[in-house]
């Protein structure tokens, strides 16, 4: 296993080989890896790599409800391979929209967390296709990109805000958002002219054995997405929606890990969470939409 100080030297020239699809987050003016330890900008305004070889581009600080044992559950449940069916989906529009090129692929995991599912995709599409590609993720939650760096090596991981993107122009083969918000005019611009955005957002049937006892006889206990399509076709192309619905048995340990990791938990009374809790076992339907996004017209003069 590297030791943080290898996984800094690794991140940090992988950083300064790529230094110029990065922008300084406050004057967007270019950068430079200095010392292996920092990136600088024009205007001089510092950025320093951590330990663990993340960089922290948040120009404010912010809180958030996403804490460690949160992000540490969910790599639980990644590891587990319940997310396997939607990661491998994501592979195959990757690798069939591949062209030819002898420049790097490069996708941004916007809202990455702690980086399973970048770091899987990126292995998968690596060892199918033979491509040489970069993948960058970011999350304005430091606890996540710590995870995250610390568990995957040849990967760029920033804490970024995700209105103040610190990469230049039309960088990103690919700009995927996974159960995530989204900036679309950011994406838009970080986006090759003929790449392509995926966009994963909850099925109707997402959780739904959660929903229904977090939930019961309320709103809530039914998942709705259709202003998150409209929202997503006013900003791009939609190339297609791909439903992707799977079951699976979690025991007792891997409902507590999914009941942490999941924000469907929070505001929801004791008693319901201890009745999920108190399962053995459970079947949890897994049901995603998947959203492919071309620029507005770009596939049609490709």
């Amino acid at each position: 296993m590297l030791s943080e100080n290898n996984k800094k030297i690794i991140n940090a020239r992988l950083l300064s080989q790529y230094e110029d699809m990065f922008r300084c987050p406050i004057c967007s003016t270019s950068v430079e890896v200095v010392n292996l330890s920092s990136l600088i900008c024009s205007n001089h305004h510092c950025f320093d790599l951590s330990k663990q070889g993340y960089v922290n581009l948040l120009t404010h600080s912010v809180k958030t409800k996403y804490d460690k044992k949160l992000f540490e559950s969910r790599k639980m449940i990644n590891e587990s391979g319940f997310f396997d069916p939607l990661i491998n989906r994501i592979c195959e529009n990757i690798m069939l929209d591949l062209e030819p090129v002898s420049k790097p692929i490069k996708i941004l995991d916007v809202g990455c967390g702690e980086g399973s599912h970048l770091s899987a995709i990126q292995q998968r599409v690596v060892e199918q296709s033979q491509c040489n590609l970069l993948g960058a993720g970011i999350d304005i939650s430091k606890e996540g990109i710590i995870i995250a760096s610390r568990s995957f090596s040849n990967l760029i991981w920033c804490v970024v805000d995700l209105s103040h993107c610190p990469f230049t122009d039309k960088q990103f083969n690919f700009i995927l958002n996974i159960l995530s918000p989204s900036n679309y005019a950011e994406f838009h611009r970080m986006l090759k002219d003929d790449g392509m955005v995926m966009k994963v957002i909850p099925g109707s049937k997402y959780l739904q054995e959660l929903r229904g006892i977090f939930y019961k006889q309320t709103d809530r206990s039914v998942h709705s997405n259709e202003s998150s399509i409209a929202l997503f076709k006013r900003n791009f192309d939609l190339v297609d929606i791909q439903g992707v619905q799977y079951s699976a048995t979690m025991d007792n340990k891997q409902i507590e890990q999914m009941v942490r990791m999941t924000p469907l938990s929070w505001g929801v009374s004791e008693e319901n969470v201890q009745q999920v809790l108190g399962k053995t076992k459970l079947e949890i339907t897994f049901d995603f939409l998947v959203l492919l996004g071309k620029k507005m017209n770009a596939h049609r003069t490709n």
